[in-house]
C-alpha cells in the first residue's frame, strides 16, 4: 500500500469517498449490449471534477486498488485538474459499477464489497492534513461502505472543524448499500451535524417520512445551511433562522439523470467559495446540474484545449 504525498499548500475543497470504474453499455440495454464504455462512478469525485472545472483548487481523497481500474480512476481525475490524495491498496480491488441508463431512471449494479475504499479508517484525513482547507465534502454513501468508513466519517467531521473547515454533506441515500433503519439514523445524525447539507426532497420522504422542504428543515434544525433539491421543481436553501430562498429549476430535456445531484453540489460549493449570495449559489447549482442532465454520463466532457 502506498500513501499519498502531502501538498505544499491546501486546496479550497477536499472531497472524500469511493470512486468505482463505471461500465455503461452504448448500443443496447446491459443484458444485450455488445459495446460499452469505461468511465468513473463516484459522488464525491463527481463533485471534485465539477469544482475543478470552475477553476478552484480541489482534491479527491480515497483509496483505490493497485490495479488498472484504480489507475484509470486516478488518471481521469488528474486529467480533469483534481488533486489526488489517495492510497493504493495491494490487497483490495477498485470497485466496479455497471449502469443501465434511461431517461426516467437508471438501474445500477455494484461490485464494491471489500473494495480498497471500503477499508478507509478513522484518521484517514487528520486535522493536520486538512489545515488550510475551506470545505470538506462527503456523502451518505461513504458511511454505508463499511463499519470503519462510518467511524471515519464521524472522525472526519471533528477533524475538519478542528482544521477550521466547513463540513459539507450530501445525504445521497443508496438503498442497495444498507438497511433503511441504519440509513435513516446515520444519515439524519450526519445531515443535522453538517455545516452545509444537500438532500433531495424525494429521498428525505423515503427515509424519514418528511414530505416538504419545511418539514425537512424541522427534522434537521441544527444544520447551519440546508439545501433541499426537488428535481424539476427547484431548490430551497434554509440558512439558519432566515427566510428560506427558493430558485426554480430550468426546463431541461433530460438524457440521463445520474450525476445531476453531484453536479448541483459542485456548482453550489464553487459559488460558495466565490462568496455568492444564496440565490446565486442555487442558480449555479442548477446550471451545473443542467450540463450533466443533457448527456448520458455522470461528468460533462472535457472542453477542448485551445
Amino acid at each position: 500500500m502506498s500513501s499519498p504525498s502531502s501538498p505544499t499548500s491546501a486546496p479550497a475543497i477536499v472531497c472524500i469517498g469511493e470512486t468505482m470504474a463505471l461500465i455503461t453499455p452504448t448500443d443496447a440495454r446491459l443484458a444485450e449490449a455488445a459495446e460499452a464504455t469505461i468511465g468513473l462512478a463516484g459522488a464525491e469525485s463527481n463533485v471534485a471534477a465539477g469544482v475543478a472545472s470552475s477553476e478552484h483548487r480541489v482534491a479527491w481523497a480515497s483509496r483505490v486498488g493497485a490495479d488498472p481500474l484504480g489507475e484509470r480512476v486516478a488518471s481521469e481525475l488528474d486529467r480533469r485538474g483534481v488533486e489526488l490524495w489517495i492510497e493504493r491498496d495491494d490487497a483490495a480491488p477498485t470497485g466496479v459499477m455497471f449502469k443501465d441508463p434511461g431517461a426516467e431512471s437508471s438501474s445500477v449494479y455494484y461490485y464494491r464489497r471489500g473494495s480498497a475504499a471500503s477499508r478507509m479508517e478513522p484518521g484517514f484525513l487528520t486535522a493536520e492534513r486538512l489545515e488550510g482547507v475551506r470545505i470538506v465534502h462527503t456523502t451518505g454513501i461513504t458511511p454505508a461502505l463499511s463499519a470503519s468508513c462510518r467511524e471515519m466519517v464521524d472522525r472526519l467531521f471533528a477533524d475538519a472543524r478542528e482544521a477550521g473547515a466547513l463540513v459539507s454533506f450530501d445525504v445521497n441515500d443508496r438503498r442497495p448499500l444498507w438497511s433503511r433503519e441504519d440509513a435513516a439514523e446515520t444519515l439524519a445524525r450526519l445531515a443535522d451535524a453538517a455545516d452545509i447539507t444537500f438532500v433531495g426532497r424525494d429521498e428525505a420522504e423515503r427515509i424519514w417520512g418528511t414530505e416538504t422542504p419545511a418539514e425537512i428543515r424541522a427534522f434537521l434544525p441544527n444544520c447551519a445551511l440546508l439545501v433541499v433539491k426537488d428535481g424539476e421543481v427547484g431548490a430551497t436553501a434554509f440558512d439558519g433562522d432566515a427566510e428560506p430562498v427558493f430558485v426554480p429549476a430550468p426546463v431541461v430535456d433530460v438524457v440521463e439523470p445520474v450525476g445531476a445531484g453531484d453536479a448541483f453540489a459542485s456548482g453550489f460549493l464553487a459559488a460558495t467559495l466565490d462568496g455568492a449570495d444564496l440565490a446565486a449559489r442555487l442558480s449555479a447549482g442548477h446550471a451545473a446540474a443542467e450540463r450533466v442532465l443533457k448527456i448520458a454520463a455522470d461528468l460533462p466532457p472535457l472542453a477542448p484545449l485551445g
